[in-house]
C-alpha cells in the first residue's frame, strides 16, 4: 500500500533516513524539513555520523520538500521582504535609524561599545518591547535569552515593565533565560532554542555577549582560526533560527582597544570579519552627558549611516 497523502513527510520519509539516523538527527535538532535544509553536507555527516555524498543527498531531498531549491525572482523577494517584522526600541530617534519601526526579524543587529555603553539595557528592553501587541511596535510572542555574562537582571526587567504599563510577573514567564558556562555550551543553546521555539510563539533571541566565551577560551594568534570557525558557525546557527521563525537576533558585543589608531575611535568591535559579515545590522554605542546614550548605524545592507541620542532611564529605554 502507498503512503497516506494526507500526511505531510517526515525526516524519516527522506531516502538515507532509517530509524538509527533518524533518531541522531532529531536528537541534535534537525528534526523538520527546514533544519536539514539549511543545513551543509559536513554538518549534517558529522551528526548523523555518515558520509558526506550520503548527507548531500539527504539534504537536496529535504530541500526539494522544503521547496527552497531554485532562483526567486525578485517580485517573490518584495512579498518575502513584506513578511518581515520589527521590534520597536522604545526610542523614537533610535527607531528612524533603523529605518522606522525598530530591530527587523529575519536579521542579526550587533550592538557593540565599551563598559556603560546601554548593550545590556537594550537587550533587557527587547525582551519586553516584543511582548507589545504588533499595534504597539512589538510582535507579541516570548523571547529566549542566552546569557554568558550573568546580566540578566529580573528585577531590571520589573522596572522596565512598570515603565510600560505590563504586569511583571506575566512578562517574565515568556522571558526563557539559561546561563552559557563555555563556547560550546552557548552553541549548544541555539540548538536548544531551535526545538523550543516549536513549543513557545518566539521572535526574539538575544545572545549577551556574543564573543566573551569565545574571546576567555581562544587565547593568542595560534588560537583564532579556530575561534573564527566556531564563531562562523555560531553566527549561521542564529542566522538560521531568524529566518526559520522569522524572528530577530540581537546580539551584543564588546570592543578592544585598537593601539594603532591615531586618528578616529581607537577601539573596534571583537570577532573581526566574522562578525562584522554575518551581522545584518552593526550599531556603535557609547556614552554621551548623564542618562544619554548615542547609537551610530555603522553597517546596513540598506540604510544610510547616522546616529541617533536616546536615553537610558530607570523605566527603561526613551527618547
Amino acid at each position: 500500500m502507498g503512503k497516506d497523502k494526507s500526511t505531510a513527510p517526515t525526516i524519516s520519509d527522506l531516502p538515507g533516513v532509517g530509524p538509527a539516523i533518524s533518531d541522531k538527527l532529531i536528537e541534535a535538532g534537525y528534526s523538520d524539513m527546514m533544519t536539514i535544509a539549511v543545513s551543509s553536507p559536513k554538518e549534517l555527516a558529522e551528526v548523523a555520523e555518515i558520509g558526506e555524498a550520503t548527507a548531500t543527498k539527504i539534504i537536496q531531498a529535504a530541500r526539494k520538500q522544503a521547496d527552497i531549491g531554485g532562483f526567486e525572482t525578485g517580485v517573490a523577494l518584495l512579498e518575502r521582504r513584506a513578511r518581515i517584522g520589527a521590534i520597536t526600541t522604545g526610542s523614537k530617534s533610535f527607531n528612524e535609524l533603523m529605518g522606522g519601526k525598530g530591530f527587523e526579524t529575519q536579521s542579526i543587529t550587533e550592538l557593540f561599545g565599551e563598559f556603560g555603553s546601554g548593550k545590556t539595557q537594550i537587550a533587557l528592553q527587547m525582551c519586553l518591547n516584543v511582548q507589545l501587541p504588533v499595534e504597539k511596535g512589538g510582535l507579541d510572542s516570548h523571547v529566549f535569552f542566552i546569557d554568558t555574562e550573568n546580566t540578566f537582571r529580573p528585577d531590571r526587567i520589573t522596572q522596565m515593565a512598570e515603565g510600560l504599563e505590563m504586569d511583571p510577573a506575566e512578562a517574565l514567564q515568556r522571558i526563557h533565560v539559561a546561563r552559557a558556562y563555555n563556547s560550546s555550551h552557548q552553541m549548544l543553546l541555539v540548538e536548544k532554542v531551535m526545538e523550543l521555539s516549536k513549543e513557545f510563539p518566539t521572535r526574539l533571541l538575544i545572545v549577551d555577549s556574543l564573543t566573551s566565551l569565545f574571546r576567555a577560551e581562544y587565547v593568542g594568534r595560534g588560537a583564532l582560526a579556530d575561534r573564527q570557525q566556531k564563531l562562523n558557525r555560531h553566527m549561521h546557527d542564529l542566522l538560521r533560527w531568524g529566518d526559520i521563525n522569522n524572528g530577530a537576533v540581537v546580539v551584543t558585543n564588546q570592543v578592544a582597544a585598537k593601539p594603532d589608531a591615531f586618528f578616529g575611535d581607537p577601539t573596534r568591535p571583537i570577532g573581526g570579519h566574522i562578525v562584522g559579515h554575518t551581522a545584518t545590522f552593526r550599531l556603535y554605542l557609547r556614552k554621551s552627558k548623564g542618562n544619554k546614550r548615542i547609537a551610530r548605524l555603522i553597517d546596513s545592507p540598506h540604510l544610510p549611516e547616522g546616529e541617533a541620542v536616546f536615553s537610558v532611564n530607570q523605566s527603561g529605554i526613551g527618547d
